[in-house]
């Protein structure tokens, strides 16, 4: 990706976030960046694909900072819990990015209450994110069915988008969120075990 095509798409993020959907101007978008009118058109033709380059560019800033999980950072990796947690509880950093990309994925879910244009972008993005949590319960309890295992994972993510939105609203205290989130993990693999032991 060339710096000036990251430049468009960071301030799109960041103008999403701050004036929602509707407040995306290409003017603004441009003035954001530090980029022309003309080079934000040359990059993405037109305001629909400046949204989907949008939102595909949101979801791969979320893959990194939450990468993180993935690899060992310490002399031994962590163990699959402990993996499970930072992959939902890295959505809760106190950053600037963090909190710009989970207020333009919310800005961008909202929208498409009214306008089915992303929907499917949508879609696709919840639905492998919703995957991934289903792989690392999978991990976890192996014996559970896999219809359960999707049902849990995608009741922690909608629990997630609910939570990180009450804290970015003021609403909730950001250990609290933290907190019911690890209470939702314990629970979900609570439950999964018990559906395991029965099956056998």
């Amino acid at each position: 990706m060339t710096d000036n095509k990251r430049a468009i798409l960071t301030g799109a993020a960041r103008v999403i976030a701050r004036q929602g959907v509707r407040g995306l101007r290409v003017a603004d978008l441009a003035a954001e960046a530090g980029v022309s009118t003309g080079l934000v058109y040359y990059h993405f033709k037109d305001r629909p694909g400046i949204l989907r380059h949008a939102l595909a560019f949101i979801g791969d800033r979320a893959d990194r900072y939450t990468a993180t999980a993935q690899g060992p950072t310490a002399a031994h990796p962590p163990d699959r819990r402990t993996l499970l947690e930072q992959t939902l509880l890295l959505e809760f950093q106190d950053v600037p990015e963090v909190r710009e990309n989970s207020t333009a994925w919310g800005e961008l879910r909202a929208h498409s209450v009214f306008d089915p244009e992303l929907r499917e972008e949508l879609a696709a993005a919840g639905a492998a994110w919703v995957a991934e949590v289903a792989g690392h319960l999978a991990a976890l309890c192996p014996d559970a069915p896999a219809g359960a295992v999707t049902a849990a994972a995608e009741r922690l993510t909608a629990l997630l988008e609910g939570l990180s939105a009450r804290w970015l609203s003021g609403l909730l205290p950001l250990e609290h969120a933290r907190g019911l989130l690890r209470e939702a993990i314990r629970v979900e693999i609570g439950r999964l075990g018990s559906l395991g032991e029965r099956i056998d």
